[in-house]
C-alpha cells in the first residue's frame, strides 16, 4: 500500500493507493503557522479505516521551498566565491552577504594561487556581526579539484549551521548555476528542515515505520533524510507531482496542455507527443540559472482562492489569495465565491459565497452578475495567455521531454487536460477560452498526491575515469578499476548505464534500460607543456522519472 501526500499553499491532500486503485482520499485546510497540524490532520484521516501496517511507501511533495524563494522568504547566506582571472565575479552577485576570495584553480584543477585568508577572515567576522548562520562556499574550478572548497568548509566549522558547497551541487562546470545553486540550497535549509522534522514527527504518531521520499523538481523521488541537505532538489516539487499525477490517471499520447488548478496558483506544463518537457541544464529563478534539473513548468497567480478586486480600471483576479473563499468561511470573495454565484459548482457555503458576491458589488456600484462574468473571463484570459506565451517560448527552442531530444518539434497541443481541487468549476469556460478539447480525469482534485505516491525513485551514479592515470570509479557503487589510454566518453556512458541497471538487478528493482538517463556528461583534455596527457571524463547516469503504476478508472 502506497500513501501520497501533497503539502499545498491551501491544502494538504492525502491518497492511499493499493492494487493499483486509491482507497482512501482527504483533503486538509494548509495551516502555514501549524504544518505539523495540517499534515497530520490528513494523515489520520486517511488511514482510519486501513491496517497502518500495509503502508510500505511513503511520498510526498510541498511546494515549501518554491514559495519561499517566490516570496523572498530565504534566509540570509553568506556566500564565499573564488572565480579566479578570466570573469568578473561582481557579474555573479547573489543574496546580501556575498565574498570575493581571491584565490584561482585553473581548469585542469591544479590550484594557481591559495584562496586568501585574510579575505576569509574578515568575510566571516562580517557576517557573524550580521548573525549569518547559514554560507555556501563555490570556487571556479571546484568540480576539477573541490580542495578550496573544503578547505572553507573546515574554516566555517562551529560558525555556521549548515554549508553548501558547489561541487556537491552539481558536476558541471557551469559555474554561474553552481553558484546559485549553493546559495539557494542554503537560503531554504532551515525552513525546508522544520518541514522534514514536522513529516517525521506526524509519521511517528501514526505509528507507521516505512521509507518516506520526497519529489524532486525531476518528478523523481529521493529520501527524506537525504533531501535534509539538498532541499534545493525538491524546488518545484509541487509541480512535478501535478506531472506524474496525470501521468497515472491518464494516456497521454498528444501535443497537450496541463493545468493544476490550485487554491493560490495555476501550474501550467505541456506534453510533447505524450511526453513532459524537462529543463535540462536547470530552472532560473528570478532570472538566476541554478543546475537543478526540473520538469519544464510556470505558475501564474490565478487559482480558486484568488481574491475578486473592483477598481476603477476594471475586476482583476489575483495574484495574492488574501484567505479562503467566503464558502471555507473568508472575509473576501474568490473565484471560488464567483463559480458558486453562478451556479457552476455548489461547493461548501453556496449562500455565503452569494452574500458575499453580492455584498462586494453592492458596495462598488456594481451589477453582481456582471461582475461575476468579467472575473472569470479575467481569469481564463489570464491562463490562457500565460499557456500562448509558454508555447510560443518553447516552439522557439529545441524541445527536450524526459525521453528525447525533438528536432524541429513545433507543438500544437489539441487537449487540455485539468486537475486541482477547483477544476471541475473551470471546465466549460476554459473550453471556450482554449477552444480545445478539455480533459478531466478521475481523482483530479487529489492528482498531486497520486503523483507523489506513485513517482519512481531516480537512483543516480556518477562515473568518472582520468585516462592519464588509467584509473575509472563509481564511488557510490564501490567499483574502481583500471582503463586503457584510448577510454573514450561514449564507453564511459555505455558503462555509467551498465552498472547501474546491474546493480538495480541486483536490488531486484525492475527497470527498462531505455529508462536510463545520462543527465551529464564531459570529457576534458588534459596538457602538460605541449602535449596532451590524457582525458578527464565525467559521466551522470540516473533512472528516468515516471510512474510505478497506472490509475485508469
Amino acid at each position: 500500500m502506497l500513501l501520497g501526500l501533497d503539502v499545498g499553499g491551501t491544502h494538504t491532500d492525502a491518497v492511499l493507493i493499493e492494487n493499483d486503485q486509491v482507497i482512501a482520499s482527504f483533503k486538509a485546510v494548509t495551516d502555514h503557522d501549524n504544518l505539523l497540524s495540517s499534515i497530520n490532520r490528513a494523515l489520520i484521516e486517511v488511514t482510519k479505516d486501513i491496517d497502518k501496517k500495509k503502508i510500505t511507501t511513503i511520498n510526498l511533495s510541498t511546494t515549501l521551498s518554491t514559495n519561499a524563494i517566490i516570496q523572498g522568504r530565504l534566509e540570509d547566506v553568506g556566500l564565499l566565491v573564488s572565480t579566479g582571472p578570466g570573469i568578473s565575479p561582481e557579474s555573479y552577485r547573489i543574496g546580501k552577504n556575498y565574498y570575493i576570495i581571491p584565490g584561482s584553480i585553473d581548469h585542469r584543477g591544479t590550484i594557481i594561487k591559495d584562496l586568501d585568508v585574510t579575505t576569509i577572515n574578515a568575510a566571516l567576522q562580517d557576517c557573524r556581526e550580521r548573525g549569518v548562520k547559514v554560507y555556501a562556499a563555490v570556487t571556479k574550478f571546484s568540480t576539477r579539484n573541490p580542495d578550496e572548497e573544503d578547505y572553507l568548509d573546515e574554516k566555517l566549522e562551529g560558525i555556521a549551521d549548515f554549508v553548501s558547497l558547489g561541487h556537491k551541487m552539481s558536476s558541471q562546470l557551469n559555474f554561474p548555476r553552481r553558484v546559485n545553486t549553493a546559495y539557494y540550497n542554503s537560503a531554504v535549509w532551515r525552513l525546508y528542515n522544520k518541514f522534514v522534522d514536522a513529516i517525521e514527527q506526524s509519521i511517528k504518531e501514526l505509528g507507521v515505520h516505512t521509507a518516506i521520499n520526497v519529489l524532486k523538481a525531476d518528478g523523481g523521488t529521493l529520501p527524506l533524510s537525504l533531501s535534509r541537505d539538498m532541499p534545493v532538489q525538491t524546488i518545484l516539487s509541487g509541480p512535478a507531482a501535478s506531472i506524474m499525477g496525470i501521468i497515472a490517471l491518464c494516456d497521454i499520447t498528444e501535443d497537450s496542455i496541463i493545468l493544476d488548478i490550485g487554491g493560490t496558483t495555476t501550474d501550467i506544463a505541456v506534453f510533447a507527443a505524450g511526453a513532459p518537457l524537462i529543463e535540462r541544464e536547470g530552472i532560473s529563478f528570478n532570472t538566476h540559472p541554478t543546475a537543478v534539473r526540473a520538469l519544464q513548468t510556470v505558475s501564474i497567480g490565478i487559482g480558486g482562492d484568488s481574491f475578486i478586486n473592483v477598481t476603477e480600471n476594471g475586476i482583476t483576479v489575483g495574484p495574492e489569495r488574501l484567505g479562503p473563499s467566503m464558502a471555507d468561511g473568508g472575509e473576501v470573495p474568490t473565484l471560488i465565491d464567483a463559480l458558486n454565484y453562478n451556479k457552476t459548482i455548489a461547493y461548501a457555503d453556496v449562500e455565503a459565497s452569494r452574500a458575499g458576491i453580492e455584498y462586494l458589488a453592492k458596495s462598488k456600484g456594481t451589477d453582481a452578475d456582471k461582475m461575476v462574468k468579467q472575473a472569470i473571463e479575467y481569469a481564463v484570459t489570464a491562463i490562457t495567455g500565460r499557456v500562448k506565451e509558454l508555447l510560443a517560448y518553447i516552439n522557439d527552442r529545441p524541445v527536450y521531454t524526459i525521453h528525447e531530444m525533438l528536432e524541429n518539434k513545433k507543438l500544437d497541443p489539441q487537449k487540455v487536460y485539468i486537475m486541482g481541487g477547483p477544476a471541475a468549476g473551470f471546465v466549460q469556460y476554459l473550453g471556450a477560452g482554449f477552444n480545445k478539447e478539455i480533459v478531466i480525469p478521475p481523482n483530479y482534485s487529489v492528482a498531486n498526491a497520486i503523483g507523489a505516491a506513485l513517482a519512481r525513485t531516480t537512483f543516480d551514479i556518477e562515473l568518472f575515469a582520468d585516462t592519464s592515470r588509467g584509473v575509472c570509479l563509481v564511488p557510490n557503487l564501490d567499483i574502481q578499476k583500471n582503463i586503457v589510454r584510448e577510454y573514450s566518453l561514449e564507453t564511459a556512458e555505455k558503462e555509467a548505464r551498465d552498472y547501474l541497471y546491474q546493480y538495480l538487478n541486483k536490488m531486484d528493482i525492475p527497470i527498462d534500460v531505455k529508462d536510463l538517463d545520462i543527465t551529464e556528461s564531459s570529457s576534458f583534455k588534459m596538457v602538460e607543456g605541449f602535449f596532451s596527457t590524457g582525458r578527464d571524463i565525467r559521466v551522470k547516469c540516473q533512472i528516468r522519472p515516471g510512474v510505478v503504476a497506472s490509475i485508469r478508472q
